[in-house]
């Protein structure tokens, strides 16, 4: 599970976006990163949190932040689902599980009595310098992009 901490540097990625466009962590230097781990495209919960970013870009954005999702969905699935809620943010796709190991975000969760293996929804702010500032074990999906400002500054 999650061994970074607060103050750690954030570990460099590169990954396709839902347009097959290649981002990096460093082509946001200088810029506050929201970069946020979700288990899985249109489901009940990752939908909630995925449209409060969305409702609330524009606080974000005024608060100089960047927003990246990340899941373990491809390219496809990730322009559907920006497409479906008209998510003005970047998805990224992580099939293979590269950012998310290096996040340390992929573990065991039980759900029903049944445990299984998947990602951990957990978010990580991450500085102009390239540093985690604060790291959301367990956000508030109904007002993240809120507590993500609040608990940031």
């Amino acid at each position: 599970m999650i061994t970074l901490k607060e103050g750690d540097k954030a570990p460099a990625f590169s990954a396709r976006d839902q347009n097959g466009r290649k981002v990096s962590l460093g082509e946001f230097k200088g810029k506050k990163v929201v970069l946020y781990f979700y288990p899985e495209d249109d489901t009940p919960t990752c939908t909630v949190q995925a449209c409060n970013l969305r409702d609330n870009y524009g606080l974000l954005k005024k608060n100089g932040f960047e927003v990246l999702g990340v899941s373990p969905n491809d390219e496809k699935s990730h322009k559907k689902f920006e497409t479906k809620f008209d998510l003005p943010f970047t998805l990224l796709a992580d099939p293979g599980h590269a950012i998310i190991n290096k996040y340390g975000v992929w573990g065991e969760k039980q759900m029903f009595g049944n445990k299984y293996m998947g990602v951990h929804r957990t978010t990580f702010v991450i500085n102009e310098k390239g540093f985690i500032s604060k790291i959301f074990l367990r956000p508030k999906n109904k007002q993240h992009a809120e507590e993500i400002v609040e608990l940031s500054r």
